[in-house]
């Protein structure tokens, strides 16, 4: 297959924002109360419900151009969802860089780095 590196950035995307869509959704209150102390001394800290709303629609929207992706490219091996799962992966991953560099959480941040290098490997691959 040509596409197998692709597809593993795909899938690691995928569960990546899966993963947090569902700990912020359905651990709403824990996810709160971790981050409104997080953020207290932002500007966001009256917008933190609002922010973070925002960026669960993000992630579902990566998770989702990401699943259909990886379809896409074991079906017909065509890239579209594919690259606009990793564009959007990175776009949510800034979003989530700029949170934390707000919080002056600089490890917070240095680990989204991480992701974020891999989300630029998939928009490379992909594009």
């Amino acid at each position: 297959m040509n596409n197998t590196a692709s597809v593993l950035v795909l899938v690691f995307l995928a569960i990546t924002f899966i993963m947090s869509t569902h700990e912020k959704l359905f651990h709403w209150n824990d996810s709160m109360a971790w981050m409104k102390p997080h953020f207290e001394n932002t500007i966001l800290k009256n917008h933190v419900p609002l922010v973070t709303g925002i960026l669960v629609f993000f992630e579902i929207i990566t998770s989702i151009l990401c699943l259909v992706g990886i379809v896409e490219l074991y079906i017909n091996g065509d890239r579209m969802f594919g690259f606009y799962g990793a564009v959007f992966s990175c776009i949510t991953l800034l979003f989530m860089l700029f949170g934390q560099r707000l919080a002056k959480d600089f490890d917070g941040a240095r680990t989204i780095t991480i992701y974020f290098i891999l989300g630029v490997l998939g928009v490379f691959w992909l594009s």
